[in-house]
């Protein structure tokens, strides 16, 4: 069934001009949307009209960054020893919480974190998973779940070395199998998780499936550290030399401790940086500065949820201190990612991917000022409705392709399975 929105100011995310229009979203990937100054005709064809006046509609967002294995983590007991360090939060949190995971834990991390995704007006989500005592088919089991919800999906497992030879071996296979199915990416966890033979036979997976590495990157100075001392060489310096730069779907994660050298040399390349404020201010370890890195820079959650409209508001306020942002490049910021997608083939990220807001300001929205509205006053609960790949998935705020309160339920109890496991 076709969608028809009526009345409507549409935004135009790459031109900020608003205009009174009506629109007619057609279905499938990479569909198109139609304009018209007078209602479409609907005495011909299956479509469902939805009246927008004094609604604002503009693209979908896309999350440049997440991590569907978090998702169960929100309300989990305490670790058993106090971290004190980025090492020590990965060690007695992250690398803990992913290694108790099972098949139906990960699906149910996957439902939720699709169907909050959605609700935030993300129709498509970048993921970096990890489960490394569930595997197999853990990435078809997510691909499957967003499928469900009506979210599209970038996928890729986090090869590392740091739980041993098996489980890598597991996660090469594991790729390897999905990629042979759908397009993905080849997940590393960060350089100082991943030896040299690792590091080389992923760059070869990636030129082979012609895809690219999604890597965290000096995400803090530890990671720096360990790569002089067992290789002689800063992060950006080995992943360069391993040819990790040089495939134009790379994402580099983080890059929070680059120096200038480093910089130079992701900004002379194809990759793209992926920022994740709200993780670096949890993390505490220390604010992104784009100083240097070009434009090919976009936004990600990091697993701390899933709303774009928080992430780069974020994005703008601590930017405001501690990197060269103002509200227009703040937009572009969380725009770039469409762009990554668009320039690398990727599908399900089309113009028929939209979002209704019901935003009621006190003050009037326009061309001029838009950029403040949306930086100063908007908020996900102004999300109304949603279309993915010209299908509605959220109507007045509910579900309409799954049963929310299921997945709450279902989310649920793997939660408390999962934190018995933890404890």
């Amino acid at each position: 069934m076709s969608t028809i929105l009526n009345n409507v100011k549409y935004i135009d995310w790459k031109t900020l001009i608003i205009k009174e229009t009506n629109i007619k979203v057609g279905n499938g990937l990479n569909g198109n949307i139609q304009f018209s100054d007078s209602p479409f005709n609907t005495e011909k064809g299956d479509y469902e009209t939805l009246d927008c006046k004094g609604k604002l509609v503009t693209k979908a967002f896309a999350n440049g960054h997440h991590h569907v294995y978090s998702a169960l983590a929100r309300g989990m007991p305490p670790p058993d020893k106090q971290p004190g360090n980025f090492l020590e939060i990965l060690k007695y949190i992250w690398w803990n919480l992913d290694k108790k995971l099972d098949r139906e834990m990960i699906r149910a991390s996957a439902l939720f974190t699709a169907m909050d995704s959605a609700k935030n007006g993300v129709t498509f989500v970048i993921d970096h998973h990890a489960s490394p005592y569930a595997i197999d088919g853990s990435l078809e089991i997510i691909a499957e779940a967003f499928d469900e919800v009506g979210v599209s999906h970038l996928l890729c497992y986090e090869i590392s070395d740091r739980d041993g030879k098996e489980v890598s071996e597991k996660a090469f296979s594991e790729t390897e199998n999905y990629l042979k199915a759908k397009p993905g990416l080849i997940g590393l966890h960060a350089s100082f998780t991943v030896g040299n033979k690792t590091l080389s036979r992923a760059v070869n997976l990636a030129g082979e499936y012609n895809s690219g590495i999604h890597v965290h990157v000096a995400e803090d100075m530890a990671d720096q550290n360990d790569s002089i001392k067992k290789y002689g060489q800063r992060v950006i310096e080995r992943f360069k030399e391993a040819g990790v730069l040089e495939f134009n779907k790379t994402i580099l994660g983080h890059c929070l401790y680059l120096n200038e050298k480093e910089k130079k040399v992701v900004a002379g390349s194809q990759a793209w940086i992926v920022q994740n404020t709200e993780s670096n201010l949890n993390n505490n370890v220390g604010f992104f500065n784009s100083r240097g890195l070009g434009e090919n820079i976009f936004i990600g959650t990091d697993g701390m949820h899933s709303d774009m409209i928080r992430s780069v508001q974020a994005t703008f306020f601590t930017g405001r201190h501690f990197d060269s942002v103002d509200p227009l490049s703040a937009w572009k910021r969380v725009r770039n990612v469409h762009r990554y997608l668009q320039l690398n083939g990727f599908e399900g990220d089309g113009d028929n991917n939209l979002i209704v807001l019901d935003y009621k300001p006190p003050t009037p929205v326009n061309n001029d000022n838009f950029l403040g509205h949306f930086i100063y006053g908007f908020r996900s609960k102004d999300v109304l409705h949603v279309i993915s790949n010209g299908k509605l998935i959220i109507k007045d705020k509910i579900l309409t392709t799954v049963e929310e309160n299921e997945i709450l339920e279902f989310s649920g109890e793997m939660a408390v399975k999962l934190w018995e496991k933890l404890n």
